[in-house]
């Protein structure tokens, strides 16, 4: 089933008020309607997992957020790429950010090269504070778990015509990492949106 997105989803947001305390703020309204608007027309079950993970992965807020320690302790919060061999250009580091927490040099380059692609202005190499901003943040994501842009596995491997794997889809961000916990923020998203 395709999630149609409307700005007017009142039982959904009823439905998920409890994750969130007593009322939703405007920022988290906010953030949950950028990432509804950029997974509109895909499958429901893509939704509901990109806001579970958002919901993860911002600490609640749903909103582009740097990550806590800006890399400390981390090789991809040195000036290091993947192979572990030091650039200097660009005088940036490259530690997790928005809704998906993107690290490492390399993922920021190979954002930018399929934003461009997709007729986008973004440079997240040379200013990898886009990725602090709500649209670029979300089309990132976007971009990412449909096409296994950060760890090759991708939306499509796990939730299929026959099957949804909730807590294997959490492959396509970090590995089995809080698997569980996040399946179960799925579980209540997906509800809400279908219900």
């Amino acid at each position: 089933m395709n999630f149609i997105y409307t700005p007017n989803l009142k039982g959904f947001y009823d439905a998920i008020r409890p994750l969130f305390g007593t009322e939703l703020s405007q920022s988290e309204f906010d953030g949950i309607d950028t990432i509804l608007s950029v997974f509109n027309g895909l499958d429901v079950r893509y939704a509901a997992y990109a806001l579970a993970t958002a919901y993860h992965e911002t600490a609640k807020t749903m909103q582009p957020v740097p990550e806590y320690g800006r890399g400390k302790n981390y090789d991809y919060g040195k000036k290091l790429k993947m192979s572990r061999k030091p650039y200097t250009t660009p005088d940036k580091l490259y530690y997790g950010r928005g809704h998906v927490q993107l690290t490492w040099y390399e993922n920021y380059a190979n954002m930018t090269s399929a934003a461009k692609k997709a007729g986008k202005s973004w440079d997240f190499l040379n200013n990898p504070e886009l990725m602090l901003q709500a649209e670029p943040s979300a089309w990132v994501m976007r971009y990412g778990m449909l096409n296994g842009a950060f760890t090759g596995k991708k939306l499509s491997d796990y939730f299929t015509a026959t099957t949804s794997a909730p807590i294997n889809a959490r492959r396509i961000i970090n590995g089995n990492d809080k698997a569980v916990l996040i399946a179960g923020y799925y579980e209540k998203f997906y509800n809400a949106l279908v219900s």
